[in-house]
């Protein structure tokens, strides 16, 4: 099913190829719903979330508060098939544990991330 140059990591198809032009779509297929640990954790003030989609829809990734308090909505689009990168930047926020979390189809995940200033 997949060529000698392929990979699969964490459930990501991954090519061992660059793209050469423009044209040459980057060969990242996620094989399932992932949304990974972010990083660095504990993080200040900005910190790095990154999730992974196997089919093309619309996608919310939200931070909440310990009191279940929205505090930031990083995405809020369609996104096609694909691993993705979301960037955190909690400079007007406090100290302490806050929630991420990945919506997208039927599937729901969180995380824990801690703010240490």
């Amino acid at each position: 099913m997949y060529s000698s140059d392929t990979s699969i990591i964490n459930g990501v198809y991954i090519c061992d190829y660059e793209p050469t032009t423009i044209k040459d779509k980057p060969c990242v297929i996620s094989l399932q719903f992932h949304i990974y640990q972010n990083y660095p954790n504990p993080f200040n003030p900005t910190t790095t979330i990154t999730y992974a989609l196997p089919q093309d829809g619309l996608t919310i990734l939200k931070v909440y508060d310990a009191l279940g308090r929205e505090v930031a909505e990083l995405v809020n689009a369609f996104k096609q098939t694909g691993r993705y990168t979301a960037s955190f930047d909690a400079s007007r926020l406090s100290s302490g544990v806050y929630i991420y979390k990945l919506m997208s189809g039927k599937y729901i995940a969180s995380k824990k991330m801690m703010l240490v200033k």
